[in-house]
This record gives C-alpha cells, structure tokens and sequence, in this order.
C-alpha cells in the first residue's frame, strides 16, 4: 500500500492551534479512509495515534528518514522552506495552502519597521512562490480561497495549456480540502466556566472567544461592547480561551496584551472580562463550547479576512454554539445565510453590543439555533 507523508509545520500535542489542528484531524481522516498514514511534527513526541507518528527536531534526520520511506508527501506553512531536502526528493508533493500566511504577517508585522517589514514580506513571497512552484496538488480551506491561490498560479505559469489539458476546471491543480467537524458530538466531562472561574456565577451568560488573540483579530471592540451591555445587565461574562500560543514560533501576541489592558481599564478585568492565562487543550474545548452561551469572532477590516477560514467557527458550529461575528470572510456568510446567530460590521461597538444581546436573549437560548446548525452539520 502507498504511504504518504504528512508533515505539520507547527507542534502537535496537547494545545494545538489551527494548522496543527488541521494537520492532525487530516492524518486521522485519511487513516480511516484506509491510506497508510505517517504523521510527522516538530517537537519532542507527538500524541498516541492510531497511525506512525515521528517527531523531528530542526535538523530534521528523522524527517528526512521518514521522507525518504514514504511514496507521496503532503506538507503545510514553511516545511519545504524549513527542509528543502523534502522538495529535492523525486516524490510526489501535495501542499496544503488554506493558512494564507503572507496575508497574515502583513498584520502580524504592522508594528515594525519599514525595512523589517518589506525584508520579511519578501521573505515570506520567495517561500510562497517556492512552494506554488513544487508542488504538484493544492488543497485549500475554500472556494473563495482557491480564487485567490489560482491568481498566484497564473502569475507562476502553473495554469497553462498542459493544466488545462489535464483538466479544464484545474481541480487536479487545487481543489477545497474541507477543514470538518468531528465525526462524534462534542461531550464535557464537567463544568469548566460557571461557579470554576473566579468571577463567573452559576446563572451567568457567558461569551466564549475560542482560540488565540491574534494581531489581526478585534478583541477591543467585543471587550467595549461587553462594557456596553454591563450598563444595563450584570450577568454578562466574556471569556478568552487562549492567551499564550501552543506554537513552537512564539508568535508576538500584541493585541492579546492591549486586550487585557483595556479590560483593566474599563473596571471590567475579573469581573466581566476574564482571560484564560495558558490554552485550552485541544481534547477539552468542548466542555467551554457547550457551556457557553454565545461563541464570538471580530477581526479588523483587512485582506487577511476575506480569505481567512476560521477553525474556532467550526468548532462553534460542532458545538451548535450561536455566534456573534464580523463579516468579511466566508464562514461569516454562513453564519448570516444559516441564520447561526449574528454578523456585525467591523469596529462598531453598538451593532456587536446589541448583537450579543439579541443572540443571548434569543426565544429558547441556544437551544432554539439546534435545527440550524444540524442542517449545516
């Protein structure tokens, strides 16, 4: 049987953000599809799996060894820039392009200088270009997605008459690898928000913001809408899932700390605000999804949005959880074209207030959403 590689470009284990999450939920979907899979991550040790795993450290024998072993790679992020002996071999490469992250640094590096800026943007084009022209398939997280990676496509001459030839519509060039829920409803083992954490009563309505605090992300506007609403009502509770990233690059999370900065000078730090000071691990975010009231997504208004694919929606969506949302990205014209809770204009903090009010005065609550998200799921 043809083995295939699947390499992850960040740390798989216990927390994990997207692109791990990604990688591993592939590995696993593959494997019971009945592909013989082996699971490759930096780091120390990779979790039991019911598939090979090898864990390789920044020389990458291991993974060059497990390269060498397997009929077919699939790859994501920077691990051909980060090993080019992986795009040396004469081995089938498939690469996995849904995290746009040149899009994302040009927000995550606002704050640098101009030469740090145009040096690393060149940087992060050379690596992007390097990939576009090894690979031989794509996958990505989105129609709208492949509109954009089809443009840098025709610009490197991947489209071209022999592409076409092979297939019009270009699907054997790059085609959506949908991210997926889980196959099993999500279960808590217990609570884990209400009467747990200092600060959030047993009757309290919670706002769950799932995953990280990214530079590009909009925590200040929810933050002041939640001071909006905590005129009017006291039993509102903001909650942060993730302060301290699981990636192995330690990625500089300015707006988590301007974040917390505005809570504590609204008064509301610890009393309607609350920051969970590490990441929720991976095996346990449903117990905050199902305890939650509403989930919560707000970004700025910038070009990582519009080809963004958000994993912390999906999991609103596996948890039947009605969000409140900015639009700008394809996840959030689900959540309007479903009615799966609220979509609100970028950096208005009446609009997301009083979204948030109507999702959490909804007739029946969450549970009234339940028919919608099961005819998404």
């Amino acid at each position: 049987m043809p083995r295939l590689l699947v390499v992850a470009n960040d740390a798989i284990g216990v927390r994990m953000a997207g692109p791990s999450i990604r990688a591993w939920e592939a590995a696993r979907a593959l494997h019971a599809r009945g592909i013989e899979v082996v699971l490759a991550a930096p780091g120390a040790a990779l979790p039991p799996a019911p598939f090979a795993t090898v864990a390789f450290d920044t020389r990458g024998d291991a993974l060059r060894a497990a390269a060498v072993g397997a009929d077919a790679l699939f790859v994501q992020g920077l691990v051909l820039a980060h090993y080019p002996f992986l795009a040396a071999l004469d081995k089938p490469v498939a690469v996995d392009i849904y995290d746009p992250f040149v899009l994302e640094n040009l927000a995550q590096r606002a704050a640098e200088s101009s030469a740090n800026r145009e040096r690393y943007h060149r940087q992060d084009l050379d690596v992007l270009c390097a990939q576009l022209e090894r690979g031989d398939f794509f996958v990505c997280a989105s129609e709208q997605q492949r509109d954009f990676w089809l443009g840098m496509l025709t610009a490197l001459g991947r489209v071209n008459p022999a592409t076409y030839d092979d297939d019009a519509a270009l699907r054997r060039l790059i085609d959506v690898m949908p991210f997926g829920l889980p196959d099993a409803s999500p279960r808590a083992d217990g609570p884990v928000l209400r009467g747990v954490v200092p600060g959030i009563g047993l009757d309290d309505r919670v706002v769950l913001w799932g995953g990280g605090i990214w530079n590009w992300f909009d925590p200040l506007t929810l933050i002041r809408a939640v001071a909006e609403l905590a005129r009017s009502r006291g039993d509102v509770r903001l909650f942060f899932m993730g302060t301290a990233s699981p990636s192995l690059y330690q990625p500089k999370l300015a707006m988590a700390a301007r974040a917390e900065a505005l809570a504590r000078e609204l008064g509301l730090l610890g009393r309607a605000v609350f920051f969970n000071a590490g990441w929720v691990p991976y095996a346990e975010r449903a117990g905050y999804l199902l305890e939650a009231d509403v989930g919560a997504s707000c970004h700025l208004p910038h070009v990582e949005t519009r080809f963004a694919f958000r994993t912390r929606l999906l999991d609103c969506i596996w948890a039947g959880l009605p969000m409140v949302v900015t639009e700008g990205d394809v996840l959030a014209d689900l959540v309007a074209a479903r009615g799966l809770g609220r979509v609100v204009p970028p950096e208005s903090v009446a609009e997301t207030a009083a979204a948030l009010a109507a999702v959490l005065d909804a007739p029946g609550g969450r549970a009234g959403f339940a028919d919608r998200f099961a005819a998404v799921r």
